[in-house]
């Protein structure tokens, strides 16, 4: 009862609380950048060690709930990987382009000179190419999905992001020379996969073998039940933080890059949720193949855009819209996947 105490009065006043921590955020971006500075400060190979403490502190209880020998029957149930892998390598990134060309060439060509919106579309292409690794588990865990579902379908996609990533970008960009900057990979997979996946199995089994499994399933995983929605707010504020000064100082610009992702993550969500449905998924498999297909890897493609076409460029400026979009984006996902929607599939 806790749990879905403590959850549903999160996810009742979702709206209230991102809002909130939007404002507080960028507040202290603008008035306080000494605070930012310094979070900004503790980064290793572009990935940002604060957000990545929150992040393991959201996944660790979706880590808790893994059986590994529960991972073997996923291969009975192939669908969910199958709806997830297609939307992400054979969907998702042609979608964006198109998406993002229409909005940004095209539609707000008065706007935005031709040369700035080629670096958006670059940056927003890079968005598009690069699946999530690390939030997916927190938007699986706020779905009640099947936690080790969840960890085979990020396992399989980084698999194929090692080997489709580069061609993909190269060809919808037609760029050369693209390098995958292996450290931020191999970190990221590391920090948010490999570390709390081991140390919450390594909890799962100590604790079972201590007190049993009733205990850990009543009792003791229900101790991490607000960690998730706390951490996310948090990482709102600190995303918002860094990027106050960039947000008041190009608001246009910042929401006309902003309006295509959100229109390309709201429409990968719906055509993967709607087709796990259909295909007679369930709710915890079909819920997170939506949410991964619509989420992205937004530390690669932040590092991508730097070392392709520079720190200051247009194209890393739309990775970091993409930063700012994704949670308050996901968590509106969260709540429809939660909702009606799935009971009316």
């Amino acid at each position: 009862m806790e749990n879905n105490s403590g959850l549903g009065f999160f996810e009742k006043y979702l709206t209230l609380w991102v809002t909130a921590c939007i404002i507080i955020g960028i507040a202290i971006g603008k008035w306080l950048p000494a605070i930012p500075s310094a979070l900004g400060e503790l980064e290793y190979y572009n990935v940002s060690l604060p957000i990545a403490v929150l992040i393991w502190l959201m996944i660790y209880p979706m880590m808790l709930k893994i059986d590994f020998q529960s991972i073997r029957n996923v291969g009975k149930n192939p669908k969910g990987l199958v709806v997830t892998c297609v939307t992400n390598w054979l969907i998702k990134p042609f979608t964006m382009f198109a998406i993002a060309w229409l909005f940004l060439t095209v539609a707000f060509s008065s706007v935005i000179p031709h040369t700035l919106a080629e670096q958006y579309l670059a940056g927003c292409v890079l968005l598009g190419a690069a699946p999530c690794t690390a939030m997916v588990f927190v938007w699986s865990y706020l779905t009640k999905g099947d936690a080790a579902y969840t960890l085979v379908q990020v396992a399989v996609n980084d698999l194929i992001l090692l080997v489709a990533f580069v061609p993909t970008v190269g060809f919808l960009l037609g760029v050369t020379g693209i390098t995958i900057p292996w450290n931020t990979l191999v970190l990221s997979v590391v920090l948010f996969v490999v570390i709390p996946l081991a140390i919450g199995a390594i909890t799962r089994s100590q604790v079972i073998a201590r007190k049993g499994n009733e205990y850990f399933s009543k009792v003791f995983i229900h101790k991490f039940d607000k960690i998730t929605p706390i951490g996310l707010l948090l990482t709102l504020i600190i995303l918002f933080s860094f990027q106050g000064e960039l947000i008041l100082g190009n608001p246009i610009h910042i929401l006309l890059i902003a309006i295509p992702l959100v229109v390309q993550t709201f429409l990968i969500f719906f055509f993967a949720f709607i087709w796990a449905r259909k295909s007679g998924l369930p709710h915890n498999i079909s819920a997170p193949a939506g949410l991964i297909g619509a989420s992205n890897f937004f530390e690669l493609a932040v590092a991508v855009a730097i070392s392709l076409f520079g720190l200051n460029s247009g194209a890393a400026l739309a990775t970091v819209v993409g930063v700012l979009v994704e949670v308050p984006v996901m968590l509106i996902l969260v709540r429809i996947a939660n909702g009606k929607l799935s009971e009316n599939l």
